[in-house]
C-alpha cells in the first residue's frame, strides 16, 4: 500500500518580496507618524500675558524676543487680576506680572511643559530688575524677588499631568476597537448603530470611572466628564461604522489611517499645540482624538473655559459618521430593490 505525500503550494518568490518590501513600508510610515510631531516640535508662539506700563513691557518683550526668538506670543493684560482670567479661560498659558510685585503666573493644568518654561524665567527677571535698580543707584532694603505662582495647578493625584495626557491614547484605541469589532460582528446598519451607541454610553462611564475614580486623572463632574469620553468613543468608532456601512469591510482601514495615523500623533495631548509644526498644531484640534484631550483638560481644570469648539468638534463627528452609516444602507437597500426589480422583469 503507497503514501501519497502532498506539499502545500510555495507563495512565489516575488510576491513573498513585495510583501516585505510592502510591511517594511507600512513600518515606516508608522515610525515617521508617531516621531515627526515630537521631533519636529519646538518651542514657539507661546501665548502668555504681560501686566505692567507700556514702556516696561515693551521692553521686557524685545528682551525676551531677542533671547529667545519667536518662543512667546506675548498678550497685553491690565492688571494681576486680567491676566489670572487670561490663563483660567485658556487664552494664554502663563503671565509675567511686573511692578511693585513682580511675579510669574504659571499654570501646570494647562501644560508642565509650558509652567516649566515660564518658571525658568523668574531668576533671569528677577537678576535683571536688581540690576537695573543697583544702576539707578536706588538702595532697596532688601533684593527684589520674582515669585512664581501656580494659578491653575493640577490635583494632587495626578500632580505630573502624566495620566491626563496618557489618557488619549486608550480613547482612540478604544474607539477604533468598538467600531471595527461592531462593524465585523454585527450585521444590519440599524444594529450596528444602535451597538455602537451602547458602547458609547457604557464605555464613557466606566472610562471615566477608572480615569477619575481609580487613577485621579480627571477632575469635576464625573457625568459630564462620561459624557465627554462617550462622544469622543462616538466620533471615532461611529464613523468607521459608518464607512464600513458604505464601502463594506475595506472601510475598516478608516480607523488605522485616519485616527492612528493622522490625528493621534497632532493631538497634542502633552504639549501645547502651538509647539507643533505649522499648521498641524491647530489642524489637530479638528480631529476627535485632540478635541477630547482638549475638552477633558478643560472639563477638569478650567471651569470657566470656553468648551463650545471641542464639544462641536466631537458633535460633527459622531453625527456625519452616524449619516454615513445611513447612506450606505439607504444606498444598499436601493441597490438590492433594483437588483430584485431586473431579476423580476428577466423572468417574466
Amino acid at each position: 500500500m503507497s503514501t501519497t505525500v502532498t506539499h502545500e503550494p510555495h507563495t512565489p518568490w516575488g510576491r513573498l518580496i513585495v510583501a516585505g518590501i510592502g510591511l517594511a513600508v507600512v513600518l515606516s510610515v508608522l515610525v515617521l507618524a508617531f516621531l515627526w510631531p515630537t521631533v519636529t516640535a519646538s518651542v514657539k508662539n507661546l501665548p502668555i500675558a504681560v501686566v505692567g506700563d507700556a514702556a516696561t513691557t515693551s521692553q521686557l518683550e524685545n528682551a525676551l524676543e531677542q533671547k529667545s526668538p519667536g518662543t512667546f506670543d506675548f498678550r497685553e493684560a491690565a492688571d494681576r487680576a486680567a491676566a489670572e482670567q487670561l490663563i483660567e479661560t485658556r487664552d494664554v498659558y502663563g503671565a509675567i506680572v511686573l511692578g511693585a510685585s513682580p511675579e510669574v503666573l504659571i499654570s501646570t493644568a494647562s501644560s508642565p511643559v509650558a509652567a516649566q518654561l515660564l518658571s525658568g524665567l523668574a531668576p533671569a527677571l528677577q537678576a535683571q530688575l536688581n540690576a537695573a535698580v543697583a544702576a539707578q543707584g536706588i538702595q532697596l532694603p532688601s533684593p527684589i524677588v520674582v515669585t512664581v505662582t501656580d494659578v491653575v495647578p493640577l490635583a494632587s493625584t495626578d500632580a505630573r499631568g502624566t495620566a491626563l495626557a496618557a489618557s488619549s491614547f486608550p480613547l482612540v484605541l478604544g474607539g477604533m476597537i468598538g467600531g471595527i469589532a461592531i462593524s465585523l460582528a454585527v450585521v444590519g446598519v440599524w444594529r450596528r448603530v444602535t451597538a455602537v451607541l451602547v458602547y458609547s454610553v457604557v464605555g464613557g462611564l466606566a472610562l471615566a470611572g477608572i480615569m477619575q475614580g481609580q487613577f485621579g486623572a480627571l477632575q469635576g463632574s464625573y457625568l459630564v466628564n462620561s459624557a465627554a469620553i462617550a462622544l469622543a468613543l462616538l466620533s471615532i468608532s461611529g464613523v468607521i461604522v459608518g464607512f464600513v456601512s458604505l464601502f463594506g469591510p475595506a472601510g475598516v482601514a478608516v480607523g488605522p489611517v485616519v485616527y492612528l495615523l493622522i490625528a493621534n500623533p497632532i493631538s497634542s495631548a502633552a504639549q501645547p499645540y502651538q509647539f507643533l509644526a505649522e499648521p498641524w498644531g491647530a489642524v489637530g484640534q479638528w480631529f476627535p482624538p485632540g478635541a477630547a484631550a482638549t475638552l477633558l483638560r478643560e472639563l477638569s481644570y478650567f471651569p470657566k473655559a470656553d468648551t463650545t469648539f471641542p464639544w462641536l468638534v466631537l458633535a460633527a463627528w459622531a453625527v456625519g459618521g452616524l449619516l454615513i452609516a445611513l447612506l450606505g444602507h439607504f444606498r444598499n437597500t436601493g441597490a438590492a430593490t433594483r437588483a430584485a426589480l431586473e431579476v423580476a422583469e428577466a423572468a417574466s
